[in-house]
């Protein structure tokens, strides 16, 4: 007695995923259980043959090709390839007919998509088998979608890998120029080969200033494009937050004294070590400072503040964690600008947000980075006062 499965569960199961092994996997299954078969193996058609992507029931006798297309030498294969229509056909088992020794039984089904077959699913049993030819043949063309979606996504990835290395390429190339630029561009401030006079200080002050710009959108660019790719890497280890912060003020002292603002660190005496990528956490953290810094008018404050805490935002994450805000009273985010604020390249309407240079990457990359580690990150805004950022860090556990 045959039995009969919804074809909503079938779909349900090859929809569930991405990938084309395993979607090739789900479909033998279904029809291993369907027809009853000893066994069965379904592939990819290359010119070559075909290239076995799952197989149950022949042991290793398939072992030869696992990397070689196994080739079109059954009658049976072919005839499907060629008619485009499922073959079921009895076999003598004292002659070898089959890949199965014995196999009385073989049904080869064609796997189209758009009038074309792309694969083949072989079926074979030891005994005389009735199987439900049209069930199969409906299997099929549900593989096809989804080993079609599955290739097609795999396709997407191969891109966006192609692309992320096309990044890191450029952005390291850059690199080298940029600082040079840099470099050569502060000796000439410093009277290195003369005495500089105010118009060609300014002149050179400006090179400074769009150096710096592109250096960090190259930057941007090539942190985006690896979490993206999926290819963003963290060196985890316990790291004392304090040093991270200390460094974050040296690295951002000179903008921040352009604009005469002041920073306040608030930090308890004891607060436990974090588990996080110190480079990383540097970075986000310099991202809030900067973005602080951008925001806020001259003679502004931004405080920088820690504590140590149960994780209250995250049921899911780490049961401790440390609790840091950058908090500034500048000029604030309208409700309208608050829902994008992390969105990919966004860049506000008011006036005097679109004053302040920037990428429109770095919040979006700075979230990235924080839930990569664990954590999460949120914001309190009000128009024209000000705003604070949060984020969570898991706490080293001892």
């Amino acid at each position: 007695m045959w039995k009969s499965y919804p074809s909503c569960s079938i779909d349900r199961e090859l929809n569930a995923t991405l990938e084309v092994d395993r979607a090739m996997r789900i479909t033998l299954d279904w029809a291993m259980r369907q027809s009853d078969s000893q066994a069965g193996l379904i592939g990819i058609l290359k010119e070559e043959g075909v290239q076995i992507m799952a197989h149950q029931g022949y042991g290793t006798q398939l072992a030869l090709y696992e990397e070689t297309p196994l080739p079109l030498e059954l009658a049976s294969m072919i005839s499907a390839i060629d008619s485009g229509q499922p073959q079921h056909i009895t076999l003598d088992p004292k002659v070898e007919g089959g890949l199965l020794p014995g196999t009385r039984t073989q049904i080869v089904i064609p796997i189209r998509r758009e009038g074309k077959v792309i694969g083949l699913i072989l079926l074979e049993s030891i005994s005389d088998t009735q199987a439900d030819i049209g069930f199969l043949g409906r299997l099929s063309d549900h593989a096809a979608i989804a080993i079609s979606n599955a290739q097609l996504y795999a396709e997407v990835e191969a891109a966006n890998i192609a692309k992320s290395d096309f990044v890191s390429f450029v952005a390291h190339e850059l690199k080298n120029p940029m600082t040079s630029i840099k470099g050569y561009t502060e000796l000439l401030a410093a009277g290195a080969v003369g005495a500089v006079s105010d118009s060609q200080a300014n002149f050179l002050g400006t090179i400074r200033s769009n150096v710096m710009r592109m250096s960090t959108l190259v930057s941007d660019l090539n942190d985006n494009s690896k979490i993206e790719a999926g290819r963003m890497r963290m060196d985890f280890k316990a790291n004392d937050l304090a040093d991270i912060i200390e460094n974050v003020i040296r690295s951002t002292n000179k903008q921040l004294d352009d604009k005469k603002q002041t920073v306040k660190v608030e930090l308890p005496n004891e607060l436990p070590e974090i588990w996080a990528d110190n480079t990383r956490v540097e970075q986000v953290m310099v991202n809030l400072v900067s973005n602080s810094h951008k925001y806020t008018k001259e003679d502004g404050e931004i405080i920088i503040g820690a504590e140590a805490t149960k994780n209250q935002w995250d049921p899911k994450g780490a049961a401790n964690v440390v609790h840091v805000w950058v908090k500034d009273n500048g000029i604030g985010m309208s409700e309208e600008d608050q829902k994008k604020i992390f969105t990919k390249f966004f860049r506000s309407d008011d006036q005097k947000a679109r004053e302040a240079p920037g990428t429109g990457l770095g919040l979006n990359i700075t979230k990235s980075i924080v839930e990569l580690q664990g954590g999460q990150i949120w914001f309190d805004s009000v128009y024209g006062e000000g705003t604070t950022f949060h984020i969570t860090i898991p706490v080293a556990e001892k």
